[in-house]
């Protein structure tokens, strides 16, 4: 079992398990909301400038610091700077990618991970009430977050234990990781900040100490399948928001380390889906040509568009994946929901010439739409429940359906004291006594389960 032998946890779960009558209250008090700079594809409302600054991806956990550079110094004393390391050039891949044109979830299962059920089961243990729910819960396929430099490590055991599953199965079994530990991480927003800052090195060590670690997992494993979600919200944020100076800091780090990554890990077994947001942030009419623009040359610096299998949506976000009646209001305004989104993104990319291209729909939290009071709302929203379950090519040009949020996982901290709090994460929409962002929010993951729809 794979929570038998790894010895790194694939997350910090903190235990904030409240009473039930905690859990179902969910009022958040209402302070500083995010900037509505992107309109969620429920509402139809226009953005001033643009789309959304984040949507609260998980996240590493507030113990995972970056190591420090030198020992602090004696008093009086000057203290010892580590000398910049230059990263490695993006070199194209040479090495074959998997199959273009091909769906990496036909014909095989998703896979289960035995740490996340474990995890439910102790929530469930405490909720006597939604035990039997979340029971149902810990059955069901999540991705895997990649998220540090300790968590990279996960990737091998994780293939080894899809490949026991597979064994018993008696057919393939895919496990799906998301990569994200790009220096100055999530560069619009504090909850999610990294380990890695481009000041410091940061690129390198990326190069090095993850993105070269997760691809020798994947390189000494060659018969597993392997999908991989790359850097949730990375480009996208260089689409609207590089006047925020840390996202113009990290610019050319996010172009580089991007393209790095696909280079290394578009291995014959791994196919890649890069995040492209969601339809209220990259959606806009204004925002999609100038996505599909960057996509392409990122692509591109890395060996071309058979390097990846498409492109991830609504990754920790709550847009839905069909909205009954749904229209645009003008030609200026995006889709309403996201598989509309993923036809128009297709279109866009079909313009700079990249076709045939997959889409996965994150649908962790989707279940319920029109939640939110202000579309730049992203952090543990209230009243958010489990979407679809997990799918294989439910739609035309969707690959899959799939839960990458993990469903329970913290956005970010409500506590305006904690480190990496983020306004947003204390506004109108955002669940009180959030931890810290990857952490276990127990009362958050039984109202996902309570709100599913489908239900559990």
């Amino acid at each position: 079992m794979i929570n038998d032998t790894r010895k790194v946890p694939r997350i910090t779960w903190s235990v904030l398990l409240l009473t039930a009558a905690c859990a179902s209250t969910g009022a958040a008090p209402g302070t500083g909301a995010a900037p509505a700079t992107g309109a969620a594809p429920s509402t139809g409302a226009a953005p001033a400038t643009g789309a959304a600054p984040a949507t609260g991806t998980a996240a590493a956990p507030s113990t995972s610091a970056a190591p420090s550079t030198g020992a602090p110094a004696a008093a009086g004393a000057t203290a010892s700077v580590s000398p910049a390391i230059a990263p490695k050039p993006v070199v194209p891949a040479l090495t074959p990618p998997a199959r273009p044109g091909i769906n990496p979830f036909k014909g095989g299962r998703f896979f289960v991970d035995p740490e996340f059920a474990r995890m439910v089961e102790e929530v469930a243990a405490k909720t006597p009430a939604e035990a039997k729910r979340l029971r149902k819960l810990a059955k069901l396929p999540t991705a895997v977050w990649l998220e540090t430099v300790e968590t990279a490590k996960l990737a091998a055991p994780t293939l080894e234990a899809a490949a026991k599953q597979a064994a018993a199965a008696g057919g393939p079994v895919v496990p799906v990781f998301v990569v994200y530990d790009l220096p100055n991480r999530d560069c619009a927003a504090e909850g999610s900040r990294g380990e890695f800052e481009v000041d410091n090195s940061g690129e390198a060590r990326y190069q090095s100490e993850f993105i070269d670690v997760i691809a020798a997992a994947f390189a000494a494993h060659p018969k597993q399948r392997a999908v991989v979600v790359l850097e949730p919200d990375s480009l996208p944020n260089l689409v609207t928001n590089l006047e925020l100076p840390r996202c113009a800091a990290a610019e050319q780090a996010y172009r580089r380390g991007v393209a790095y990554a696909i280079s290394k890990l578009s291995l014959p077994n791994v196919s890649i889906y890069l995040d492209a947001a969601h339809a209220g942030w990259l959606g806009w009419p204004k925002n999609l040509p100038r996505a599909v623009k960057l996509f392409k040359e990122v692509i591109d610096s890395a060996g071309g568009p058979d390097r990846i299998r498409g492109f991830a949506l609504n990754v920790s976000n709550y847009d839905p994946v069909h909205l009954p009646g749904a229209k645009k209001g003008s030609p200026d305004e995006p889709s309403q929901d996201e598989s509309g989104y993923a036809a128009d993104f297709a279109a866009g990319l079909a313009k700079v010439g990249i076709t045939g291209k997959g889409f996965i729909i994150d649908t962790s939290r989707n279940g319920k739409p029109n939640i939110r009071t202000s579309p730049g709302n992203w952090c543990n929203v209230k009243l958010a429940g489990l979407g679809e379950r997990p799918k294989v090519a439910p739609d035309k040009n969707i690959d899959a359906y799939f839960w990458v949020k993990t469903p329970g996982e913290s956005d970010g901290t409500s506590d305006p004291k904690a480190p990496r709090y983020d306004t947003n994460c204390s506004g109108d929409d955002a669940t009180p006594g959030a931890p810290q962002a990857g952490d276990l929010f127990a009362p958050y993951l039984v109202e996902l389960v309570k709100n599913a729809a489908p239900p559990l």
